[in-house]
């Protein structure tokens, strides 16, 4: 069973802003979020806040902004991979980890450490 309109009318809070209207058409975006997801609820909660936000503000600027947010994410994770390559020539070099050691540490899986190896 999907969410009820109370159980979305206590996640918008009191202030939503949004017509009866809206409100019915959120809980059905929110139910297809629900499924679409299913048991990632960190997922869910985004896909549910990105669909609120399309009903109240320009769609140019939600988009944008999520935009914004992937770039940021993916600069970030290549700055942690470049971190971790060299963390794993250091360390795996000196004999303080194994290639099967700092893979798990890192979650990533051997042959990527091996190719920063490169072997």
């Amino acid at each position: 069973m999907g969410m009820q309109r109370y159980e979305l009318e206590a996640w918008l809070g009191d202030d939503h802003g949004l017509t009866d209207d809206q409100v019915d058409e959120f809980l059905v975006q929110a139910d297809e979020s629900n499924t679409r997801f299913g048991s990632d609820q960190d997922e869910a909660r985004e896909a549910l806040t990105a669909a609120y936000r399309l009903m109240g503000e320009g769609a140019d600027a939600v988009v944008a902004d999520l935009y914004q947010r992937r770039a940021a994410a993916r600069a970030a994770e290549l700055d942690a991979l470049a971190g971790l390559q060299q963390a794993a020539i250091v360390l795996i070099e000196r004999g303080d980890a194994t290639e099967s050691g700092f893979a798990r540490q890192a979650g990533v899986d051997r042959m990527t450490v091996r190719k920063w190896l490169g072997k």
